[in-house]
């Protein structure tokens, strides 16, 4: 089966978990790769900004993808994410990166420099190249200010090794314009929970997911009955998840579904500094909407 049909449906951006002290809590880590396969996602993305990579030494970055790849056991895909703002030193890390059990790499745009979209271009040209997997390119302005924008997509899908791009822009324009005008087999992942409904609605192949590290099955028999073209059952699961992927967010990602995990018992809600817990006015409401969903 090709990676793109593998990669249609549901992905999870996963949290890493950590204990109290700081250290990566291995343990929850295996229980939460069984709790996510067992949900209903489709593919497990490994080393996202959902999991606090760049608080991650290289060490405990290594250790993570082995303990997800020996879970998970060939049950589902499993993507890398491996993404920076210096190309050459991203080849080094691919040549130097053990890709037993990893099927594809997931890799943002590179962040602060603010290249242009030639330098856009030339960057993940460089990286098709040489890349040992398939790749997924990942716009999220928000977090790194540089886009691809539609046409500079478009010049990448027409490129073998790379197979889709998960789209966190915000421009609806720009993403239906990547989905009308794209290659047939190139992937369009939506990198927005709120927004995935809406995009695989004109076309979108599913979405990479936040919000499914904490409810995987709702997130997949939403996720399932849209690509099923039943909206009527895709829309009811939407309008149910609506307040929680929202509450996922409004105090940062990953501090919003970790607490969502920790208040159903998943893991610890601990992060790395900068980032700090969510407040207690918004754990309570969490609180109520778990038991609504309930």
């Amino acid at each position: 089966m090709k990676i793109n049909d593998r990669l249609k449906g549901l992905g999870v951006a996963m949290v890493t978990p950590f204990l109290e002290n700081g250290a990566v809590d291995y343990e929850s880590l295996h229980y939460l790769t069984h709790f996510l396969i067992e949900g209903g996602v489709d593919y497990l993305v490994v080393l996202g900004t959902t999991a606090e990579t760049p608080t991650l030494n290289h060490e405990e970055r290594k250790q993570i993808v082995r303990t997800v790849i020996q879970v998970n056991a060939e049950r589902v895909p499993v993507v890398v994410g491996m993404g920076g703002n210096c190309t050459h030193a991203l080849l080094d890390e691919m040549e130097s990166f053990d890709w037993n059990g990893v099927d594809a790499i997931l890799s943002v745009t590179p962040y602060y420099n603010r290249p242009s979209q030639e330098g856009l271009f030339q960057h993940y040209k460089l990286l098709a190249q040489h890349a040992p997997r398939p790749i997924i390119l990942y716009t999220v302005k928000s977090r790194t200010a540089s886009n691809l924008d539609a046409d500079t997509t478009l010049r990448l899908a027409e490129l073998d090794q790379i197979v889709g791009i998960k789209e966190a822009s915000g421009n609806l324009n720009q993403m239906m314009r990547v989905i009308k005008y794209k290659p047939k087999d190139f992937m369009v992942i939506s990198g927005d929970d709120a927004i995935s409904l809406p995009l695989m609605s004109v076309g979108a192949d599913g979405v990479i997911s936040v919000t499914a590290n904490a409810f995987p099955q709702r997130m997949s028999q939403m996720v399932h009955a849209a690509l099923n073209s039943d909206f009527v059952t895709a829309r009811a699961y939407h309008a149910e998840l609506l307040d929680v992927m929202q509450a996922c967010f409004v105090e940062g990602n990953p501090a919003g579904v970790k607490q969502f995990l920790a208040l159903q018992n998943k893991i610890k809600p601990y992060l790395r500094l900068p980032l700090v817990p969510v407040s207690e006015s918004l754990k309570n409401k969490m609180q109520q909407l778990i038991e609504s969903l309930s």
